[in-house]
């Protein structure tokens, strides 16, 4: 069974879809590692309470990106993680993770890529007036939201769409989607362990 590791910055509700996927069968997989950058984050809690070992850091305390990610690769090969899963983390990839994990990191964003990527996706598709939003599967490059997209789904926006009730349908999607996309992949053999040293 492959092993999975989930990178959360905030709340982590598909961070608990895929541990709810995970818990009823539907996602065969073990979680082995939540990282999370963000010390107050509602994610830890989730974790916690799943008996899943987390890693807990702040950017600030280290000189630099790849001095982080270093130490994050290190976690990650100790826990033999075979797929990174980003899950609301809300820092782009760096070359130290991304040159050991290419094509084995993936992410989920709340708009139909490429429009409108980066932070408040939904802010930006309500101020555009759009008729559709929908959410993004793409596994993750050097950009920002610019890798190779797995899948998409729409979501329709009505007139006088509030943020809330967007951002509620989107997620609805978002939780269905995430854990049975992350099955195919895991399922397909896309995702094969590289038992690469982190470099310098």
């Amino acid at each position: 069974m492959k092993n999975i590791a989930v990178f959360a910055s905030g709340s982590g509700s598909n961070f608990q879809a895929i541990i709810d996927a995970v818990q009823m069968g539907e996602l065969a997989a073990n979680l082995s590692l939540l990282v999370c950058d963000k010390t107050g984050a509602y994610a830890i809690e989730r974790a916690n309470t799943a008996r899943i070992p987390s890693f807990v850091f702040r950017a600030q305390d280290y000189p630099s990106k790849a001095d982080y990610e270093k130490e994050i690769c290190l976690l990650l090969k100790n826990s033999h993680v075979d797929l990174i899963v980003l899950a609301g983390y809300m820092r782009l990839i760096g070359p130290t993770l991304l040159r050991e994990y290419e094509g084995r990191i993936v992410n989920i964003h709340p708009s139909l890529l490429p429009a409108f990527p980066g932070k408040d996706a939904i802010g930006q598709v309500l101020a555009a007036k759009a008729n559709w939003s929908g959410v993004t599967i793409h596994f993750v490059d050097e950009g920002m939201d610019t890798g190779p997209i797995i899948v998409q789904e729409r979501v329709r926006i009505e007139e006088n769409e509030s943020r809330e009730s967007l951002q509620k349908k989107i997620q609805a999607k978002e939780h269905k989607l995430y854990p049975s996309i992350l099955q195919m992949l895991l399922t397909k053999g896309e995702v094969e362990r590289d038992e690469k040293t982190c470099l310098n």
